[in-house]
């Protein structure tokens, strides 16, 4: 196990309104870039700007990424700049080359009574202190970020807190 996977992680509670990814991804790229958890108005905001960013990402990255979109190419993008539409991996590596940051994503599975990484993204950008997200398996992310209490629970794998953000 490596050492990124020891880290204690805390979950922050993120809004389910359909940006929960973008939410929880901008979540995390203010944290690693020293700033301030953002609040919750600032968290939609930077949200929507991240989701129109990536639309755009998708389109100037087509050749590379209609192939493995749903259905088509030109509705898929028009249907992803809508506010409430939920996004998925394909927006999780596009998030990767917005940010210029790698993004790793943790879900509990059957049996684990801790996260386990199950999907990483922009690993090209570093592999250093990503961007964390917590996928419930059902369509919701949250966002991860260090613990800054270190516990004895370091020592059996990652230690997950609920906070709920406002």
């Amino acid at each position: 196990m490596s050492d990124r996977e020891l880290r204690p992680l805390r979950s922050i509670r993120i809004t389910g309104d359909g940006r929960c990814l973008f939410r929880s991804v901008a979540y995390g790229a203010c944290l690693r870039r020293g700033k301030q958890s953002p609040s919750d108005s600032i968290q939609k905001e930077l949200a929507d700007e991240l989701r129109s960013k990536v639309a755009d990402e998708f389109v100037r990255r087509r050749g590379d990424t209609e192939w493995f979109l749903e259905g088509d190419f030109e509705s898929y993008v028009r249907q992803m700049r809508k506010p409430h539409v939920w996004g998925g991996e394909p927006e999780l590596l596009m998030c990767s080359h917005v940010l210029r940051m790698p993004i790793t994503v943790y879900m509990y599975t059957k049996g684990s009574d801790s996260p386990r990484i199950i999907a990483e993204y922009g690993q090209e950008y570093g592999k250093d202190n990503p961007i964390c997200v917590l996928y419930d398996g059902y369509g919701h992310y949250d966002a991860l970020q260090p613990s800054l209490v270190r516990t004895q629970s370091r020592l059996r794998g990652i230690q997950i807190t609920e906070d709920y953000a406002t």
